[in-house]
């Protein structure tokens, strides 16, 4: 089983719910588990090596990366650094109206602009496609 690595807001986890939802779903299908590092990993503020150094050995065995980027963390601006300095496919997600990265997206290999949760399967149907 392949697994995409989800790098959103940890703040902003939340009123992303339903996104994941979809994309646990849409994932499923093709048999990739979505791991959503927010909510497998807890640290504390003064476990920032710790954080980071999971984060980085958890997108580096990761089969691709998608950044939700709905709401701008620095964070998430890192992690995607990382998968591209790695050569991870990166899908770029944010929801319009949203300010989004302009930096992340220039990482990504596809960027998807998404008004509704249910508007991400046909829009990421060719990038997974991509993958094989």
């Amino acid at each position: 089983m392949q697994v995409a690595y989800l790098a959103l807001s940890l703040s902003h986890r939340a009123a992303l719910s339903d996104c994941i939802h979809t994309l646990r779903q849409i994932l499923h299908t093709r048999d990739i588990h979505l791991q959503v590092f927010v909510d497998e990993h807890h640290f504390h503020p003064e476990q920032e090596r710790e954080m980071m150094q999971t984060a980085f050995a958890a997108i580096r065995s990761a089969d691709l990366f998608i950044a939700e980027v709905s709401h701008k963390a620095i964070g998430v601006g890192v992690e995607t650094g990382y998968a591209a300095a790695l050569g991870k496919p990166i899908l770029y997600l944010y929801r319009q109206g949203s300010e989004h990265s302009t930096t992340i997206g220039g990482t990504a290999s596809t960027t998807i602009c998404y008004n509704h949760p249910h508007e991400l399967e046909a829009a990421m149907a060719p990038f997974l496609q991509q993958l094989g």
